[in-house]
């Protein structure tokens, strides 16, 4: 039962977010500043509760190493929102992002020198050709809804290009903070806590330099209508709609990566893996049809390849037939 509560909070926290996340840029697409803020400042407000304990439990790992965390998870997570004000759909979002293994890949080769086997290679190159295929696919669907001037239709691709720039960059800045972190803990040991306290209140001084589109979207979201749900309610009749939806997506946001960090310590990093590809398939399959996302023959082709790759990727054959060896062994 010590993995059951966490897989369940995964798929609770992290499908409702990606709910929440869809109903504000559908309506707000430029408003990642502010949702990226709200999510970093109620994260750092718990860790200060209760892992910092007000300022009186001294850090393990030294300061000046978060602060490279910092800057690297903040540019990610910066990065990754802003990129919905370029044209670019929730189910190309996530599918795109699903692609971290290439980055990884070629980071930890680059960076560190390591090397994989032949099933690897190909695993990243199926992702590295599905994600291909929905980006290109998305591409053409920006292309056919928008207007039949050649001027706008070149003007929007750029836009959505520059978001694919965006997505691109995340990608690789996060497989870089990911071999960092991976050196940090084995220096100091694994404290997933405290290291998610630190990097979200380390941050918050980096939101300065956005301060103006969060006023601006901060205004924009008291001027929305409240929703008709709430009407009962005289306490919450009259709340702005995109407020509600920013305090569900900030709430749930903090179940799923405290989920993922708690399912860590808990599980084998295949189990991991398998549960967010699985978190990850629902969520898009969810978006396409409650949202009626575009999504073409070429989408599901790309999905499979990317899905396909990242489960071959953590090779479940070979961990399968060592986890039934171990039972033989144990049984004998």
């Amino acid at each position: 039962m010590g993995a059951a509560i966490p897989i369940l909070f995964v798929f609770i926290g992290c499908c409702t977010n990606v709910v929440f996340l869809e109903l504000l840029v559908k309506e707000q697409p430029g408003s990642g500043n502010i949702i990226t803020f709200a999510q970093f400042i109620f994260i750092a407000l718990e860790g200060f509760l209760f892992t910092a304990e007000f300022g009186k439990k001294k850090n393990v790992v030294p300061v000046r190493d978060y602060l490279v965390l910092v800057v690297m998870f903040f540019i990610v997570n910066v990065s990754n929102n802003l990129a919905f004000g370029f044209k670019i759909s929730m189910p190309l979002h996530m599918i795109f992002r699903s692609g971290g293994l290439i980055a990884n890949m070629i980071m930890a080769i680059v960076v560190l020198g390591r090397r994989y086997t032949l099933t690897k290679y190909v695993s990243v190159a199926m992702i590295t050709v599905g994600t291909s295929i929905c980006t290109f696919a998305s591409a053409e669907t920006v292309e056919k809804h928008d207007d039949n001037e050649a001027t706008a239709e070149f003007s929007h691709f750029v836009t959505w290009l520059m978001g694919i720039g965006l997505l691109t960059f995340a990608l690789f800045m996060s497989a870089r903070m990911g071999i960092f972190q991976e050196c940090l803990y084995s220096r100091h040991g694994k404290h997933s806590r405290e290291a998610l306290f630190y990097i979200h209140a380390l941050s918050l001084p980096g939101f300065l330099l956005t301060w103006r589109s969060i006023v601006d979207h901060a205004i924009k979201f008291s001027s929305s209508p409240s929703l008709p749900v709430l009407g009962s309610l005289p306490v919450l009749a009259h709340l702005p709609r995109l407020w509600v939806y920013l305090l569900g997506n900030m709430l749930t946001q903090y179940v799923c990566i405290s989920s993922v960090f708690t399912l860590t310590s808990e599980c084998t990093s295949l189990t991991v893996t398998l549960i967010l590809t699985l978190r990850k398939f629902l969520s898009l399959t969810f978006s396409i049809i409650y949202f009626q996302n575009p999504f073409t023959i070429s989408h599901w082709i790309g999905t499979v390849l990317v899905f396909g790759g990242t489960l071959l990727f953590s090779d479940i054959k070979g961990k399968v037939q060592e986890a039934m060896s171990s039972t033989r062994e144990k049984v004998e």
